[in-house]
Parts: structure tokens; sequence; C-alpha cells
């Protein structure tokens, strides 16, 4: 029997109280999802270091730059090399990341 490819998922999707504001942006159809596939929740802005809450953060050029005006864009970098590790190792061919999220996703559409 062939197993299915784990999917990578951003960890405030599955309910966890990873976003910037302490808060999760739980979604019903990825957690009706998480009952079929094997979701691996991933979230790179803690997986950079920062501490949840934080301060909101937005791409400005090619900065990310927290509301207060701090560049955190290191520690961006960190998380994503971080999740990259993590896909790898898992040969993750699908991710469902969080949209308009500066560290996950920029698109609109889940």
């Amino acid at each position: 029997m062939k197993t299915k490819k784990p999917i990578l998922c951003s960890a405030c999707l599955l309910g966890v109280n990873c976003r910037y504001d302490g808060k999760t942006k739980t979604n019903d159809k990825v957690l009706a999802l998480a009952k079929t596939e094997t979701l691996i929740p991933v979230c790179p802005e803690q997986l950079g270091g920062q501490s949840t809450p934080r301060p909101d953060a937005e791409i400005v050029g090619k900065k990310v730059l927290e509301s207060n005006g701090k560049d955190v864009t290191s520690e961006f970098q960190k998380g994503a090399k971080e999740v990259l590790k993590i896909a790898k190792l898992l040969n993750i061919e699908k991710a469902i990341l969080k949209q308009r999220s500066p560290s996950c996703g920029s698109g609109q559409n889940l």
C-alpha cells in the first residue's frame, strides 16, 4: 500500500496560536483535510526565533519591517530556511500556506 506524501501547512490554519497577535486563523477546510491527509504544521516566524505575540510585520522592498520599524529580515530568512529544511527532509511536494502573510503566502485565496 502506497502512503500519501505529507503536506506542509501553516500552523495557524490548524489552530496553533502562533500568529503575531498570539491568535490563530483556524480554517475549517484545512481541519477537514487533516482527517484524510498528513499535514505538517510550520510557523516560519517562530522557527526564525520570533516570539508570540510579536509586532505585526510586512515586506517593504527587500526588507521585512515590524510596525514599530524594527528590521526583522534576518529572522524571516532564518524561518524560511528552517521550513525549507523540513520540506526537503519530508520530501514535501505540496503546501497550504496562510494568505496575506509576510512569511507564509502572499496570495489572496486559500
